[in-house]
């Protein structure tokens, strides 16, 4: 039976961008800067909201006081399902960029919108490294959020957490903005990998992590490594 879901899940995802594809377009076409980065991130809300009223998943969000809508933060979130992109597009108020792995841009259709709406890296490339640090620098500049998943990629390991790049915390440490954690809880038993069912998951925010005058890139990650296995083993 979780075959057959997973089946239909995929052919519900490929509707939902087939059918927000549309407007999109019309804000990639018809917008620039801040407007375009707002609008972007409505679309991309309905788009999870239906795309999980179709799979059957509800997503609770917790500590929803701690995200002030109105500041610019460097999101970060633990990564183990596909569906945690989609659920913390959802849950976050903010405007916001994700930082994606190069190689969903050649997804069709949805590599055109992390093409033309997000940032996208090659992590194996030290130049496209740079060329993308250097493009978030300037969106937390211009007052937008961005959004990381510090493991790189999906942890497919049994362990909670895999180990953190340091992009989002050389930015925070550069930029004096504040991390928030967000933990996702129960995405990983709804959809592991051809595996699918519907059901509950969380989004958990946590108070923002302000870089402190001490503070290195270790301690960064640790403080945050340890916030989110808190927050995971309460459970």
């Amino acid at each position: 039976m979780k075959k057959v879901f997973a089946i239909y899940g995929a052919i519900a995802f490929a509707l939902v961008i087939i059918v927000c594809i549309p407007a999109y377009y019309i804000v990639f076409m018809t917008m620039r800067g801040i407007k375009r980065d707002r609008a972007g991130h409505k679309i991309s809300q309905i788009a999870g909201h239906l795309l999980f009223f179709l799979y059957g998943v509800r997503v609770r969000i917790i500590n929803k006081e701690y995200v002030k809508k109105d500041e610019v933060y460097i999101f970060v979130a633990n990564h183990s399902s596909l569906l945690d992109v989609p659920a913390v597009a959802l849950a976050t108020p903010n405007t916001f960029k994700f930082l994606a792995k190069y190689e969903l841009t050649k997804i069709p259709l949805f590599g055109y919108i992390i093409k033309n709406l997000y940032f996208s890296v090659k992590r194996t490339d030290k130049d496209d490294r740079a060329r993308s640090m250097d493009a978030m620098k300037s969106c937390l500049d211009r007052g937008v959020s961005l959004f990381i998943f510090p493991e790189g990629t999906r942890n497919k390991t049994d362990e909670p957490l895999a180990g953190f790049y340091d992009g989002a915390f050389k930015l925070a440490m550069h930029s004096k903005r504040p991390l928030l954690v967000c933990t996702i809880i129960g995405s990983k038993k709804l959809l592991m990998g051809t595996s699918m069912q519907p059901g509950t998951m969380r989004c958990v925010y946590s108070e923002p992590f302000w870089p402190g005058e001490h503070d290195t890139l270790e301690t960064l990650k640790d403080r945050v490594r340890a916030e989110m296995l808190r927050n995971l083993n309460a459970t």
